[in-house]
């Protein structure tokens, strides 16, 4: 996720405890789905489809921070 961020994330991961909360949310939610897509985890696919949402609002707020760091 985000490979032009590499550095930054690292940075962030260790100094801002909020946006490493919501990478290691959004890396366990990842999981939960694939678990689920590959029938590992029960999950119906409303449930998978509700994850991958959320997943996505969190991928985009990680961006907003990225962005507003890096500048």
């Amino acid at each position: 996720m985000f490979p032009e961020y590499r550095d930054l994330i690292s940075r962030l991961k260790t100094q801002d405890p909020h946006f490493a909360r919501l990478f290691n949310e959004h890396n366990d939610l990842d999981q939960k789905i694939k678990n689920m897509e590959a029938h590992i985890e029960p999950g119906s696919p409303d449930e998978i489809e509700t994850l991958k949402k959320t997943k996505l609002r969190l991928k985009d707020e990680l961006y907003g921070l990225l962005k507003a760091a890096a500048a």
